[in-house]
């Protein structure tokens, strides 16, 4: 049999927010339950692409994977004060950092995992989490000179009905605002770098003759057309979300570890195959540097 060279890349970000989609809510609740569907996602790609069966007991597919790496950026741990709740908010105590922490844990320990971090800054202030409670906030703005007018000399006469109504659904929207419709505004720094960077080196290093890349997002189209140019098969796994045409032109193929959403017969809740572990000497490819 032929051995496969193949590197799958994970965007860590995408795919903890597409999973709760794509399984059962008991496959992706709690950290060990997210690195088994990550390790599952890959042995799916790589047994179809070998042409293995999934039922296979003894199955070869690690012997065909050069590295699954899993990218994502270390959740932020400082502190902010919040503007609705008063209270200082230490994000190293928070649920969400608590889980990814765990959750990069359990990939260090699976083998053939490379975990690869980049950071978070702080650039924003609050913001609002609902775009739809945004839009009908920003409305008061429509209302300024009735505003300015009830505070001054004049009268802001009669409203319209239509003004009335929206005026009162403004109002229902400031006082159901509660703390937990903002957000810190955080920005990752660094992931999309490294994909970049270990795709090109992957490639040009002719380390891999197949990437899987599991993400929905085009700033990686450069990247791919080097991997074609140089006769690396590049697929795109978007976990069933709508992709830009560019990623379409600039790939070998849209491929799926998992069924559609909706679909029965996931093969993540009944394959039985422990995970593989191990305990590697550092989070970083051995071959593969950072920059």
């Amino acid at each position: 049999m032929r051995i496969r060279r193949i590197a799958i890349l994970i965007d860590g970000g995408f795919f903890v927010k597409r999973l709760s989609k794509l399984v059962p809510p008991a496959r992706c609740q709690g950290a060990e339950a997210v690195a088994d569907a990550a390790h599952f996602l890959c042995k799916r790609h790589v047994q179809k692409l070998i042409g293995e069966q999934f039922s296979t007991r003894r199955s070869k597919w690690l012997d065909h994977v050069y590295r699954l790496f899993y990218y994502d950026a270390s959740p932020y741990e400082g502190t902010a004060h919040h503007p609705l709740s008063n209270q200082q908010i230490q994000f190293n105590q928070t649920d969400n950092f608590k889980f990814r922490h765990a959750l990069f844990s359990e990939l260090r320990r699976r083998r053939k995992f490379a975990l690869r971090l980049g950071k978070v800054n702080k650039e924003d202030g609050w913001q609002l989490k609902s775009t739809s409670l945004t839009k009908k906030l920003l409305q008061t703005g429509n209302f300024l000179s009735v505003l300015k007018a009830a505070t001054g000399d004049e009268s802001p006469g009669l409203l319209t009905p239509d003004q009335i109504t929206r005026l009162r659904s403004i109002a229902a929207a400031w006082e159901g605002l509660t703390p937990d419709d903002l957000k810190l505004g955080l920005r990752q720094k660094g992931v999309d770098m490294r994909i970049g960077i270990d795709i090109t080196t992957l490639t040009l290093k002719s380390q891999v003759d197949t990437i899987i890349l599991v993400t929905g997002d085009s700033d990686f189209v450069p990247a791919a057309k080097v991997a074609r140019r140089e006769g690396v098969e590049f697929l795109l796994d978007p976990l069933w979300q709508q992709v830009n045409d560019d990623l379409h032109e600039h790939v070998d193929g849209i491929v799926s570890g998992f069924p559609r959403p909706g679909t029965p017969g996931n093969p993540a809740d009944d394959d039985e195959d422990p995970p593989d572990v191990v305990v590697p000497p550092s989070t970083d490819s051995p071959l593969i540097t950072d920059h």
